[in-house]
This record gives structure tokens, sequence and C-alpha cells, in this order.
């Protein structure tokens, strides 16, 4: 029995082209969608992090802002370019890569952007307003990625039963509250796992969806998963290839064994990472959306 692959590349291609098309017609209306990128620091994986979304911005038509400075920035530094950010009425999404060098207070930073401009969904108040369902226009990228990935997959979440591995802030905790809404596309009985959990294979087993996100590469082989069940890999791992003699990257759930027991599974790469990107976009154009309802209300 073979499985199939959900090609998070390919979706998330159809999501961007929908994306421009939302880019234009702001255009047309006389609004120009921008994204502020602040970089703090010189960490070569930010720096990457940080080129491929401004390059997204580029091919979708977001005028795109990078604001950079130096590893011995504080936290005060940091908040004011937030502040000054905020205040402009040309910026639509702000967001801050992460992490910032250890003197930056990162939840402060958080915390300073506006909530209508936090499109990374990080902040207190835009997580709270995921966790009691109220429609938020903007949503955490990862789990909304993944979410959009089982949807345009038809894969059906409605009385399914979901497991999560893992409890991170940005992926863990959010995802689970967002399958469990009474919504199209969750509506699942969720059943979050993580390092304190005993025997977590008990729980995996009987999963019709898994959610890998707990950043252990080769975490999750395949007599933890059951047959035919949707398997969603969030984890992006670099490890050492001896065979290869470099290093490259892999998720938390072995391919070839969830594959082989006729799973619909997310390789890595090309599964979840460019869905996150992707849903960091859309939620750039609905915070641009917003941002131009209200100026037309005035």
């Amino acid at each position: 029995m073979s499985g199939r692959i959900i090609d998070g590349k390919a979706i998330a291609g159809e999501i961007n082209a929908e994306t421009r098309e939302a880019v234009l017609d702001l255009e047309k209306k006389g609004k120009k969608t921008a994204l502020a990128v602040i970089l703090v620091g010189s960490d070569p994986a930010s720096q990457v992090y940080v080129r491929n979304k401004v390059r997204t911005c580029g091919e979708l038509g977001i005028r795109s802002v990078r604001r950079e400075l130096p590893d011995t920035a504080t936290t005060e530094e940091v908040l004011s370019v937030v502040r000054e950010l905020n205040d402009d009425p040309e910026i639509d999404g702000i967001l801050v890569q992460s992490p910032p060098p250890p003197q930056v207070d990162e939840a402060r930073v958080i915390e300073a952007i506006d909530p209508d401009k936090d499109v990374d969904c990080f902040s207190e108040r835009n997580v709270g307003r995921v966790l009691i369902g109220n429609n938020a226009v903007l949503k955490p990228c990862t789990p909304w990625g993944v979410i959009e990935l089982l949807k345009r997959s038809g894969i059906e979440t409605a009385g399914r039963h979901a497991v999560v591995i893992g409890r991170s802030n940005i992926v863990g905790k959010p995802l689970a509250a967002m399958l469990m809404q009474k919504a199209a596309g969750a509506n699942a009985t969720v059943t979050v796992v993580h390092s304190g959990t005993k025997d977590i294979a008990r729980y995996t087993r009987d999963a019709d969806i898994l959610i890998a996100a707990i950043g252990k590469p080769g975490f999750v082989t395949g007599d933890m998963i059951k047959p035919g069940a949707a398997v969603i890999d969030v984890g992006i791992n670099r490890i050492f290839d001896e065979k290869l003699g470099k290093t490259r990257l892999t998720g938390d759930v072995v391919f070839e064994e969830a594959f082989a027991k006729g799973c619909a599974v997310t390789p890595v790469p090309g599964g979840v990472g460019p869905m996150t990107i992707a849903m960091l976009m859309r939620n750039t154009v609905e915070a641009s959306k917003f941002f131009y309802g209200k100026r037309t209300e005035k």
C-alpha cells in the first residue's frame, strides 16, 4: 500500500496566485500593500529567511520595507522602530525576524506591534482571538498553512481525530485551537501530546490526522502511524548526511515509512515550509484590506 504526497509547494503557489490578485485589486482602488521586516543582528539563517520573504513580496507585488539594526541593538532601539512603523499609515504588516540577539526582550517587542499589523500573529491579543475563534483578520501563519494544506488536499477534518505532537506557542497550541473550532477545515477532535506525555505512540496510532511539530528528526516512525492517515510534518531539522557528505533538511517524520503505510504525507522540504510564507503574505494582504476599509469608512 503506497501513499500520496501533499505538495505544499504547489498549494502555496495556488495561494500566492490568489494573493497576487488581491494585491492587484487593492492597487486598482489606490491601496498599495506593504510589509515591514525588522532584522536585528547578522544571524545567517535569519538573513536567509528575510531574503526569502522580501523576494516573495516582490513576486506578489507587495512593497517590502527592510529595517536592519546591529547585533548591539537594545530593546528600546527595536521598540522605537516598531512604534515608527505602527504610526506609518503606508505600512500594513510588521514582523520582527526571530530570534533577535539575547539582550533584546522579544516578548516586549511583539506586544509593542499594533495587533492589526501583527502578521506573524504572535501577540497575546491575536492569540486570544484565535483561541476564542472569532474569525480574526490575522491567523498564525504555520497553523493556518496546515489547515489550508488539509482543506486543499481534500482531507476531511470534521469528526476526525487529530493528534498534534508539540505544544509550542508558534505551532502546537494555536494549531490545536484552530483544528477544534466549529468551522470549515476544522471541527476535529484534538489531542495534544508532548515531551511530558507517556507512550506518545499510543495516541498517534489512533490519529486520522497526525501533525508532527516537535523538532526531532525522524521522531515519528511507521509503527507510530495509523495506516491511511494524513501526516503533516512541520519539522525542519538540519542533519549531516554521511552518504551525501553534507548537511540536509529533514522532518520529524520518517517520510518513507509514512508513505509505505498509505498515508497522505507532506515532504520536507516542500511541504509546510512554503505554506508558512504563503500565509504570511496572505495575512499582509488581509491587513491591507482591513486598513483600506478603515480609510474608506472615514
